[in-house]
């Protein structure tokens, strides 16, 4: 029988991050169950914060739903988050 490992990374970048990151917010909640690992960067300072960030998702289970993630976070303005699938065989 093969072994074969998958892992399925989601990259969001998020302009303006102060108000479009509510929105992000509540659909990564509603995907959470989906959601193995999350990561957020953004330079964050005492003098400065970025207005934009980038959160790194592990994505689990579903491919359709990390899809469905994907569409409906890019239809939010402000918004790009792109899909990559890692694997051996």
């Amino acid at each position: 029988m093969d072994n074969i490992t998958v892992r399925t990374v989601m990259a969001i970048l998020i302009d303006n991050r102060e108000q479009n990151a509510p929105e992000v917010q509540k659909l990564l909640t509603e995907y959470g169950c989906y959601i193995k690992t999350r990561l957020g960067l953004h330079e964050g300072v005492p003098d400065y914060c970025s207005h934009s960030g980038l959160i790194i998702l592990e994505l689990v289970d579903d491919e359709i739903k990390h899809e469905e993630l994907c569409s409906k976070l890019n239809s939010l303005k402000g918004v790009k988050a792109d899909l990559m699938r890692l694997k051996f065989d």
